[in-house]
């Protein structure tokens, strides 16, 4: 397993190096926290569940943490300014949403005990102060604590500094690996290269405590081409919940994702075998125009967020974006393939007696800048209604072009679309 992760360019840092050695001797209890900032997690979150999901395979207990009692304090690692705390009853929506979808991603991991997902509110909300500070902020100096990267960069920010409230998270997820090392017997957490500092804590409270040594594995930040946060883009964050990213726009993010980039997503994000990955770098290297690994990256994403039926169908919708076939998509994913086309909406009285006359949608939806430019498209094979090419220049829109009794698609060239909206 070990051999395997470092293969996959997946461990940053260990607290020990015997730990590769111990994750192939026998079953250790391991655990990855996730913080419930939103309802939703985004595709950034996959690096920790498809973990947690290699460990459960290779015979490891695996805890999978929601960290309902810290999100109500905030984590300063990877952040420069002050988070904003959210109100209780916004960490419990998150939490219900985070934990539903954890426990169904988690439940396809198939390995001989299920992943059991817990929330850090259980036993964190019920600590006392006085018990919390005389029992754990004994063992830490302040000097440690203003040592850590997430605390540091915060200082040097004067007028922003840090307050005390998210200067203790990390006494709090200290003690998170002391509780779960007690009660499930957990020797090992999981978690980014920006929990370093958090996990080194842990490890050492259970060590000062317990007298037993207790491991860290990290792995690096996943970034995209530009150096940006993966999963961010213009249009905003990339979510595993298909109601805020539909699976085929996740489906598309991982279609476009850079030569430069996908084997790193391959190893990362799949459970693809080695073989396979590197078969897919080879053909990306000698064929990229292919995109061969892109689409084994989307088809596997996909298929564990959603169900291989979703993948199937969102690559059949982005396979006849310019075919004939899209007037066989549902409403839903009709939408999604045209959603960067502009949008004209005209009343559907148009479209009575003889119709609208093709000519004048062309220009109404200023596809062309002119009648006689639109009878030159036509005349040429340039235009296309719902992806059938038309030849007619007296050709008009009817009722019985609209999709889903709403749309027509126009097209004019090879990719200049248009959707045309028709109201009663």
């Amino acid at each position: 397993l070990f051999d395997d992760l470092v293969w996959r360019g997946l461990v940053h840092d260990v607290t020990d190096p015997a730990l590769g050695d111990l994750l192939g001797a026998g079953p250790l209890t391991a655990y990855h926290g996730i913080e419930p900032t939103a309802d939703s997690l985004a595709v950034h979150h996959l690096l920790g569940i498809i973990g947690m999901i290699r460990l459960q395979q290779a015979g490891h207990r695996v805890l999978a943490l929601v960290g309902g009692g810290t999100a109500m304090v905030g984590d300063p690692s990877g952040s420069s300014g002050e988070r904003s705390l959210l109100d209780l009853e916004e960490v419990k929506a998150n939490v219900e949403g985070v934990r539903s979808q954890m426990e169904r991603l988690l439940e396809q991991a198939g390995g001989p005990t299920p992943v059991r997902v817990i929330d850090n509110s259980e036993w964190l909300w019920p600590l006392g102060l006085m018990e919390f500070l005389r029992d754990i902020g004994k063992h830490f100096t302040v000097n440690a604590m203003l040592a850590k990267e997430s605390v540091r960069a915060r200082l040097e920010e004067r007028e922003q500094g840090i307050s005390f409230t998210e200067f203790s998270y990390m006494l709090l997820q200290a003690y998170d690996f002391l509780h779960l090392f007690d009660t499930h017997g957990c020797r090992l957490q999981l978690g980014g290269s920006d929990q370093w500092g958090n996990i080194v804590m842990g490890a050492d409270l259970v060590r000062r405590v317990r007298g037993e040594q207790v491991f860290g594995l990290t792995t690096p930040l996943l970034v995209d081409e530009h150096g940006g946060k993966l999963g961010k883009t213009e249009a905003g964050a990339v979510w595993l919940d298909a109601a805020r990213t539909s699976p085929y726009r996740l489906y598309q993010y991982l279609l476009n994702t850079a030569d430069t980039q996908v084997g790193t997503l391959l190893r990362a994000f799949t459970l693809l075998p080695r073989e396979r990955i590197e078969g897919l770098d080879a053909a990306t290297a000698e064929h990229p125009e292919r995109r061969e690994g892109q689409r084994a990256l989307a088809q596997a994403v996909v298929s564990l967020v959603h169900g291989a039926a979703e993948a199937e169908r969102a690559a059949h919708a982005g396979a006849v974006l310019f075919s004939e076939d899209i007037a066989g998509l549902d409403e839903a994913t009709l939408l999604d393939v045209v959603a960067e086309a502009p949008v004209t909406t005209m009343p559907r009285s148009s479209l009575a007696d003889a119709g609208l006359s093709l000519i004048d949608a062309l220009q109404a939806t200023e596809m062309t800048p002119s009648k006689s430019a639109a009878r030159r498209a036509i005349d040429q094979g340039g235009a296309y209604v719902n992806n059938r090419r038309i030849a007619d220049v007296d050709q008009a829109l009817t009722v019985a072009d609209l999709l889903h009794d709403r749309y027509v698609i126009l097209r004019k060239g090879k990719r200049d679309h248009h959707l045309l909206r028709f109201e009663a």
